[in-house]
């Protein structure tokens, strides 16, 4: 099996909307304060996402399940990236949607699976002997070619390493140069280069060159310490689907036909179980030997409802697997169907599904809860409100929905901005609910017209 550094296939929290959102706000003891890390209210339900919080980071949480139920604008997006924040950045966090799955080029099951193992983090740890150092000397020791003709090439590479313990005079091997080349290695780089690989990596430019220019795009990085041959410690943290990605082979041969067949063939690819398999072996074999560490993330599913029994079948068996992460669901569906059968459940999940499950209830925010809410994105967003702007944003937000007063901030700032005014004011807020519907408005306007706009 191949362990190699590849671009990681994570895909990026949905942080637009939730920017604000720096962790659960709970204090020392457990209890969630009125207003604490970006989320404001919601102190039973965040409370509760702080006990599973404990129980993932005890890995006491394989195969079972976190389910937010709760209106929609009720904040479960942002309970389930305040869990991902607790959590840290060395846990993976991955998002998606339930609409995802339904895909015409790879099996749904395919890629449930696939977020199932982006989910799940393997550290390793290697023990790896490198040169390490400040080049002060890069010398290309030049012969004649062998095979005749005026061409030169290159003998050997001679390469100069200080450290702050002492100075080393290497002599590489010429396909070192190409390396050194790639990474445009200089005299007062630091870099370090792997004894077993001939790997090259460029760490930076050493400091004592840090004052050189008044315009720097460069990063400065102190000397090493120790000896330029040390043996060092790299840690590579890597999904179970990086693994997956880099172990799959693209199929056909390296002929210019099986070249441009592949290129008529769409993009996404399925992988295999045996390749899963023989990647599952080797994993566990590496955790049994003490080289590799597990850690279960967090797969987050939004719009549960919208998956069908299919999928709801594989999640039973997916979840009870050794390599699970935790599964956060979240819905905002009452009683309703499951797709894919006639029949009614709670939140359109089956009830064999439902009884694994944690359920967490958020309940819809006060009008001084959306105050402070819209004061907090406002702040985040740069955008100055006067308190009686803020006051009617409250009173729209308690009519209408949170999310659309949220949306009339960026609007209120640009009529705001036309009128002359930094700080949006109550008749900015005023001329934007005139301008736009909110959804509810909306609803009853075609409800009063039978369907049609008049």
């Amino acid at each position: 099996m191949k362990i190699e550094e590849v671009k990681s296939t994570t895909k990026t929290s949905r942080v637009s909307a939730h920017t604000h959102i720096k962790g659960l706000g709970l204090d020392d003891a457990g209890f969630a304060t009125p207003i604490g890390a970006g989320l404001v209210g919601q102190e039973k339900a965040r409370e509760a996402c702080g006990v599973a919080v404990d129980l993932i980071k005890s890995r006491k949480m394989a195969g079972r399940a976190l389910l937010l139920a709760g209106a929609p604008g009720s904040g479960k997006t942002a309970l389930a990236l305040g869990i991902a924040q607790e959590l840290g950045p060395k846990v993976p966090f991955c998002p998606m949607v339930g609409s995802e799955v339904f895909s015409s080029e790879v099996k749904k099951t395919e890629i449930l699976m696939e977020n199932f193992r982006r989910a799940i983090g393997l550290r390793i740890r290697e023990e790896k002997e490198v040169y390490e150092g400040e080049v002060i000397e890069l010398t290309v020791e030049e012969t004649e070619n062998p095979l005749g003709g005026y061409g030169r090439t290159i003998s050997h590479v001679v390469l100069g390493l200080k450290t702050s313990k002492g100075t080393k005079t290497l002599r590489l091997d010429p396909s070192i140069h190409d390396a050194l080349t790639k990474e445009n290695v200089s005299v007062g780089d630091v870099i370090y280069i792997e004894a077993n690989s001939g790997a090259v990596k460029r760490v930076g430019r050493s400091d004592a060159f840090a004052s050189e220019f008044d315009l720097e795009a460069e990063e400065y990085v102190p000397l090493p310490k120790g000896d330029v041959h040390k043996k060092k410690e790299v840690v590579q943290d890597v999904t179970l689907h990086d693994l997956d990605i880099a172990n799959a082979q693209p199929p056909g041969g390296k002929d210019v036909v099986s070249m441009l067949s592949s290129l008529g063939k769409p993009k996404k690819t399925e992988i295999t179980d045996k390749l899963r398999t023989e990647i599952n072996k080797v994993v566990n074999r590496y955790i049994d030997q003490g080289v590799a560490e597990l850690v279960p993330g967090v797969l987050f599913i939004d719009e549960v409802h919208m998956l069908d029994i299919e999928c709801f079948t594989y999640l039973n068996k997916s979840l009870e697997s050794t390599l699970s992460p935790i599964v956060i669901f979240a819905t905002n569906r009452g009683v309703c169907q499951i797709r894919g059968t006639d029949v009614m459940a709670p939140h359109g999940i089956p009830v064999d599904l439902l009884d694994r499950m944690l359920i967490v209830r958020t309940m819809p925010y006060s009008r001084d809860e959306m105050k402070q809410i819209i004061s907090i994105r406002a702040s985040v967003e740069g955008i100055e409100l006067d308190e009686t702007a803020l006051e009617m944003m409250g009173e729209i937000g308690s009519r209408a929905s949170l999310r659309y007063a949220v949306q009339m901030l960026t609007p209120a700032r640009i009529l705001g901005e036309t009128s002359g005014r930094t700080k949006i004011h109550k008749d900015d807020v005023l001329e934007v609910d005139n301008l736009f519907f909110d959804g509810k408005a909306s609803a009853k306007l075609l409800a009063t017209s039978e369907g049609y706009m008049k």
